[in-house]
């Protein structure tokens, strides 16, 4: 019998007999000593496990469904007000360059990496300086060779040299707070907050969740698991707002909680989806959060 798939051969390595008893050769070129009554299959064997418990700690991470903001660029400062991130998941690279949203296909082996080439993104235009610093951004992604992951951190690496380094984006709610952008109408359709309203959503511990739907406050609580999101049906004050689409937006708002199955967190922006992958709302992240 051959345990492992691995083929073991009896055969001298020096004396067949010496005064440590005879030697096994294993396919994988380990010499080993054979045990005193013991067959050589069982002692391969247990050095086979031993073998694959070292290999298997030094293993590299997996970099998918990992996301990442970018903390520093080589010999330059951040622009203040931008955010750079950067997501793998599924062959793609995607995130923002803290101008425009980008996504490129990725591959790694080992501690290699390539992102890009065949990558999109959008053409919004910016001031020169975080034009700039996108440039530079992007220049990191596809000149990046290596990667390494230590402390939550994550550096791309070309020629030896850093290139980017990224912190790891902390995906929980507790202590945050959001000002919605968008919100699915129910319609088929995500539309823009009604100008002159605030829609907001504050998480606190313990599930709690409370904030105003454009003219009415509400509370409700929430379950949180990874990517997973649950909201239970709202409670809400009862006044009346007269501004035209006021109302309309605050009930589309709530029932959009009601559907919300996953979310997501990059940079300073919040999405949640329904179970089907539609948009139920987008946020930006309120300031001081």
């Amino acid at each position: 019998m051959e345990p492992c798939g691995l083929t073991f051969l009896v055969s001298p390595w020096g004396s067949l007999h010496d005064t440590k008893g005879p030697l096994a050769e294993t396919s994988i070129g380990v010499r080993l000593p054979l045990m005193k009554g013991m067959p050589v299959a069982v002692t391969a064997l247990i050095a086979v496990v031993g073998f694959s418990s070292m290999a298997s700690s030094d293993e590299t991470p997996s970099l998918n469904r990992t996301a990442w903001v970018l903390f520093a660029l080589p010999n330059a400062s951040l622009v203040a007000g931008t955010t750079a991130t950067l997501r793998f998941e599924k062959g793609r690279a995607s995130g923002s360059d803290g101008c425009n949203r980008f996504s490129a296909p990725y591959s790694t082996q080992g501690s290699a990496i390539q992102i890009g080439p065949g990558g999109a993104s959008t053409q919004m235009s910016c001031t020169p300086e975080i034009t700039r610093q996108a440039e530079v951004f992007m220049a990191a992604l596809t000149g990046a060779k290596t990667w390494r992951m230590a402390d939550g951190r994550l550096e791309l690496l070309g020629a030896g040299a850093i290139l980017a380094s990224f912190a790891a984006q902390s995906q929980s709610l507790a202590g945050t707070s959001w000002e919605a952008t968008g919100i699915n109408n129910g319609k088929g359709g995500v539309a823009s907050v009604v100008a002159g309203t605030q829609v907001t959503i504050a998480f606190a511990d313990g599930g709690k969740v409370a904030g105003s739907a454009g003219c009415n406050r509400f509370t409700t609580t929430y379950k949180a698991a990874g990517e997973k999101l649950s909201f239970t049906p709202a409670a809400a004050t009862r006044m009346m707002c007269a501004a035209t689409g006021v109302m309309e937006q605050e009930h589309a708002f709530l029932k959009a909680l009601e559907s919300v199955a996953t979310m997501r967190i990059e940079g300073d922006q919040l999405e949640m989806r329904s179970a089907d992958g539609a948009l139920a709302a987008s946020f930006k992240r309120s300031s001081g959060s």
